[in-house]
């Protein structure tokens, strides 16, 4: 099989945007030669794009004295005004425009255009050329819609169903003829970006029959008639309107229904999407668009592995950084050390500006840690409007009334910005009841809680659009549902969720595509409560995240058993290491825990210049080790006995185990054929599918697949980019292909002091959809610390559960399209990841764009269906749905920007440019990410220009971020970073889910030497301390204290010179600060409160990860130190500025 890749996913960038729905057209299998690795795909918006080509400038982030850099962005959208419609029932009041004349753009045209789609006319003068480096290009404007909506509403099912009232509750159930304008209109206002004066402005999505359509920004297509005089505010919600509960008893309100079209009645047909005239913003049958439909029988996706199908639990969730928001402790005043750098003059002794809140900033901050709730946004009743203020009045109301996510900081007056406990996800601006059952953001997170209406305003906001998923993650309580028959809608096979409508009991309709099924006569039964009649309250509408036990028709071959192969290198250097006994006793001691039922199998593979099998068929009294030499036609001895069944051969297994470390105990063989042994593997594992681990500890030097080293440390001191960050064969991605279509999942470890060609080898498991693990440095005697690491690794991968022969789909509303997938798996068709083996640890991302415009709609749904065979031969589906608001205005778009999300996917794309193109391109695109955001956010959001460098309270971390990512492992440059070190950087990056990636991008900070069981959580009968977590600066450490770093992969703990007496003696068992060991990794079990404190802290945050980061106690002195400094973000480093310089590098920017 010859298949290089099929579309841009799996590195060929051929340009096509990947529709909502199967393609049509079967997609290329061929794929030319020398395709490196990467996704460089290039559709309608993509934030890592390349502006126009410019003569590079000196370094950006140069080590010496700050220099001011050239212009990186020359984005200049006009500015624009934010304001707030008036109260219902009052007239708006025109702000006249501070400082200037407004600026009287047209409103843009919402029909289609012939040929390429260009962007309007604008009155502001072209802006000027740009560097090539930024994640946003001038974005084509979007599509019009397929279809055009007339101004009255479509009715929502056949018209008999208007005047019938639902028989029987309905938990979800919306009366369609119930009109939203009859209730008593909300004392609330929507804020949202302001027109130019004496232009008139509606707000309301929900015009009823008859109202014009307005544009993106509020202001009245020319030739409209006037906007209603009481609008219901889009993103406002509703106190007065009825609940999602059941109906109330009596006659149905006397509303006289919108009449249907002319025609037949329409009965389970697709009708149009219907205006959104009698339904409030953030009702569940809103108006959605069409899905394409789903074409494929037996269609194939969704998630997880649970044990058992018990009763029917509500879903909960493991919450990775629940730490609960106790009483934080600041550790006593850290002294300045001698010989740290101090703050730049002048960023000393800065004090915040004066904030809409009554607390100071910096006191706000540190008592309102970035909790972003649903921001209602609303005035309070009872008060003058801003009709009825005189013009500088009102804008200071609407100051005042500003979101918390939208308070303007100044970055540069504001230092504590980092809150004390781990940033928590944005809450989506959805009414309570939605968002009671919208999916946990730990599962499901969208880099904008609040979705723009078009693509246009989308790219105003210079924000990447894109879904991070944890999709198998293990999860404490899970919903499992059994039935003959899984209900989706018929159109676009969306699986039946929390979202969608019930017209009656026996009709609901879709809310992708909004297509009206029929309730199948199974689904009316409900096995919880075991009543009959109540579909909306089965646990399927019930849950966001759900499972099934499919049945025969999701099954292509009869579920495949759990099949185990593993492919040990057995050269000189391998034994060497000394991690064969390690292995196998790990095995050994996990061998009855391996997930699987009496079918799974387990074969294994050793390799030097040789392979080796070894036959474990049942009734033989010994292993049997079989040689084949001849590597270049490699064949399988005896092909029927080299995979035998566990059960009932485990104690040749165990036999063969026991031995295998002291057979090449010996071995002088220095020579690795990994080419030919991943052939073999391939072979023997062809017919069934399964898992196939690979151990390696050298760089492949023999027969297929034989590597030669790319490193020099030379050129890496001096080259001014990094070199061989893609691969240097196709070997290993062509025979990952190749695995993928047979249902094998290859997974590396490699433990190797030597450089190894990962960026090469690393293909083997990026397109199987397998992982990497990488342990640089591994001996069993000089690195105690990697031996128990690579210990706690390996107990957690052969006993966590496992998913075989999987695929995901991802759906999404009808007008947005996904274009561009991260993480490890191939892409089968446009939108069908293939995933031979799914584990629990795995995370995904994609990247979308908005292809139409979303004018009809107040929310949007995405759903990713994960379908797996468990290790018990179960064919199972696991389906995850996320509700989000769509909204308008700029200023809406910006307060629901989740940071971490963002981030993570920045990340994402900074891996696939740093190999397409080169890592200073990356950087540079990086730091442009920062600029054009917070430039799009001054010039288009804010009202008052004021001094300084301003962002929303909701990104106020992003200029940090962006700068760790700067310094992350990944892209930092200098001469101190090993490639492989650099490649397995990008790898997580791309592979663990957000919350891990974070760890790795921004470490958390601790001091521990004081601390107390005040604000502590109690978990199991363990007392665990919650320290606050410090900024990254050597200001913050002090030589008296005891400071814990937690990067993800590895944790420091630094003893200051001057440590307290106490805590040597009491938590690390030393009498003085010369006494404590040089590579001191464990902490001793004393048997002192703050021994325990201590080491129940670590566990803790060990506990909340699926790998184990090692734990490194350092000195002043010791050789550590350097990693533990290099991740003090906000210090100068060799490779980039420190934040403050940073900060004034992007108000450089920003100002020109």
């Amino acid at each position: 099989m010859s298949t290089a890749g099929f579309n841009s996913q799996n590195g060929t960038g051929t340009g096509q945007t990947y529709a909502n729905g199967p393609s049509q057209n079967p997609v290329a299998l061929q794929q030319p030669p020398g395709v490196i690795y990467g996704m460089n795909h290039q559709p309608a918006y993509n934030p890592m794009q390349a502006k126009a080509l410019a003569p590079p400038d000196p370094a950006l982030y140069p080590s010496g004295p700050f220099q001011p850099i050239p212009p990186v962005s020359s984005y200049q959208p006009s500015p624009q005004l934010s304001s707030y419609p008036s109260a219902p029932g009052q007239p708006l009041l025109s702000r006249p425009q501070i400082g200037g004349h407004p600026s009287h753009t047209p409103p843009q045209s919402a029909s289609p255009s012939p040929g390429p789609r260009l962007p309007p006319a604008q009155a502001t003068p072209p802006p000027p050329a740009v560097t090539s480096a930024s994640y946003y290009s001038n974005p084509p404007q979007p599509m019009a819609p397929a279809w055009q909506y007339n101004a009255a509403a479509a009715p929502m099912g056949p018209a008999s169903s208007m005047n019938t009232p639902p028989r029987g509750p309905a938990a979800n159930l919306v009366n369609p003829a119930a009109s939203l304008a009859a209730l008593s209109p909300p004392p609330s206002v929507a804020y949202s970006s302001a027109p130019p004066p004496h232009m008139s402005h509606s707000t309301a999505h929900c015009s009823g029959p008859g109202v014009p359509p307005t544009s993106i920004h509020g202001y009245t297509q020319p030739g409209t008639g006037p906007p209603p005089m009481n609008p219901l505010a889009p993103n406002t919600y509703q106190p007065n309107r009825p609940a999602y509960g059941p109906p109330p008893t009596g006659p149905p309100p006397t509303v006289k229904p919108t009449p249907p079209p002319p025609g037949p009645p329409i009965t389970s047909g697709t009708p149009p999407p219907p205006k959104a005239d009698a339904q409030c913003w953030g009702a569940v049958n809103s108006a959605l668009s069409h899905t394409e439909p789903d074409t494929q029988e037996g269609d194939i996706e969704c998630p997880g592995d649970v044990t058992g199908n018990g009763p029917q639990a509500p879903n909960s969730y493991n919450n990775v950084d629940n730490r609960m928001a106790g009483a934080a402790q600041p550790g006593p005043p850290g002294r300045h050390l001698g010989h740290y750098p101090s703050l730049p003059p002048g960023y000393q002794n800065t004090s915040a500006p004066p904030a809409p809140s009554s607390l100071h900033p910096a006191i706000q901050a540190a008592t309102q840690p970035y909790t972003q709730r649903p921001q209602p946004y609303q005035q309070q009743p009872g008060g003058p409007g801003p009709a009825q203020l005189s013009p500088s009045m009102a804008a200071m109301s609407l100051q005042s009334s500003t979101p918390e996510a939208l308070r303007v900081v100044n970055l540069l007056q504001e230092r504590n910005l980092l809150p004390p406990n781990p940033v928590p996800a944005p809450t989506p601006c959805l009414t309570q009841d939605l968002q009671k059952l919208n999916c946990s953001p730990e599962v499901f997170r969208c880099t904008l809680t609040s979705i723009p209406q078009t693509q246009s305003l989308l790219s105003k906001a210079k924000l990447p659009l894109g879904l991070l998923l944890h999709p198998f993650k293990d999860l404490s309580q899970l919903p499992v549902v059994t039935s003959s028959t899984i209900v989706r809608c018929r159109s676009c096979r969306t699986y039946i969720n929390p979202f969608v409508t019930f017209l009656d009991q026996r009709r609901w309709k879709c809310n992708l595509c909004y297509r009206v099924n029929d309730v199948p006569e199974e689904f009316m039964y409900n096995p919880v409560s075991r009543s009959y009649g109540e579909p909306h309250k089965r646990p399927e509408v019930q849950n966001a995240t759900i499972e099934f036990i499919a049945p025969s028709e999701y099954m292509l071959r009869p579920p495949q058993p759990a099949v185990y192969l593993f492919v040990l290198d057995v050269s000189h250097n391998a034994v060497e290491t000394g991690y064969l006994s390690v292995f196998c006793q790990s095995l050994l001691d996990n061998i009855n825990a391996l997930p699987g039922d009496s079918r799974t199998k387990v074969g294994f593979i050793t390799f030097d210049s040789t392979i080796h099998f070894y036959n474990l068929q049942e009734g033989l009294s010994q292993p049997q080790m079989l040689i084949v030499s001849d590597i270049e036609d490699i064949f399988l001895p005896t092909p029927d006995s080299l995979l035998v069944n566990l059960n009932e051969s485990k104690e040749l297994v165990q036999d063969l185990l026991k031995s295998l470390p002291n057979l090449f105990e010996k071995t002088m063989e220095t020579q690795s054929a990994l080419g030919s042994a991943l052939q073999a593997a391939f072979k023997l594992l062809s017919p069934t599918g399964g898992r196939m681990s690979v151990f390696q500890t050298q760089l492949p030097n023999l027969g297929v697949g034989a590597l030669q080293s790319r490193e020099d440390p030379n050129q890496r001191a001096s080259a001014k980019d990094v070199q061989h960050l893609s691969p240097a064969t196709d070997f290993y991605k062509k025979l990952a292909l190749d695995c993928s279509g047979q249902q094998v999942a290859v997974d590396l470890f490699l433990l190797s002091a030597q450089y190894c060609d990962l960026a090469s080898l690393g293909c083997i498991s990026r397109y199987s959809a397998g992982s990497v693990y990488y342990y640089p440095s591994y001996h069993h005697q000089h690195n105690p610390a990697q031996v128990e690491r690579f210990q706690r690794d390996l107990k957690r991968y052969l006993t966590r559960k496992i998913g075989f022969e999987a695929v995901m789909r991802i759906r999404c509303t009808k007008g947005l399209s996904i274009h561009t997938f991260h993480g490890n798996f191939f892409v089968r068709s446009t939108d069908l990841l293939s995933l031979p083996n799914v584990n629990p640890d795995a995370g995904f991302a994609v990247q979308m764009s908005i292809e139409e415009n979303l004018d009809d709609m107040q929310v949007v749904s995405f759903q990713a269906a994960l379908l797996y065979t468990s290790s018990k031969g179960e064919r199972r589906i696991r389906v995850h749905t996320m509700c989000l608001p769509v909204v308008n205005s700029l200023s809406d778009v910006f307060a629901g920007a989740d940071v971490q999300a963002i981030t993570g996917l920045l990340a994402c794309m900074g891996v696939d440019r740093s190999v397409t193109s080169s890592l200073r391109d990356t950087r540079d695109a990086m730091t442009n990410a920062a600029i054009d955001s917070l430039t799009s956010y001054r010039q288009s959001v804010l009202t008052i220009q004021q001094p300084g460098l301003l962002a929303p309270a909701c990104l106020r971390l992003f200029p940090l971020y962006i700068l760790a990512l700067l310094k992350q492992k990944a892209f930092r440059t200098g001469t101190s970073t090993r490639l492989d070190d650099r490649v397995f950087a990008m790898f997580q990056l791309k592979y663990q889910p957000l919350a891990f990636a974070m760890l790795m991008i921004h470490p958390a900070l601790y001091r521990v030497d004081d601390l107390t069981d005040e604000g502590a959580l109690n978990i199991n009968e363990r007392t665990i301390p919650q320290p606050r977590i410090l900024q990254l600066s050597v200001e913050k450490l002090s030589r008296e204290g005891a400071f814990l770093m937690d990067a993800g992969l590895v944790m420091y703990l630094w003893i200051g010179r001057n440590c307290h007496p106490n805590f040597l003696s009491q938590v690390l068992g030393v009498q003085s600060y010369a006494a404590v060991p040089e590579n001191l990794y464990l902490l001793p079990e004393l048997d002192t409160a703050e021994s325990q404190r201590t080491r129940a802290f670590v566990s803790w945050l060990r506990d909340q990860r699926p790998f184990f980061p090692s734990l490194h106690i350092i000195r002043d002195e010791s050789q550590l130190k350097p990693h533990f400094m290099q991740n003090m973000i906000e210090d100068r480093t060799e490779s980039a500025l420190s934040y403050y310089e940073f900060l004034l590098h992007l108000q450089q920017q920003i100002s020109k």
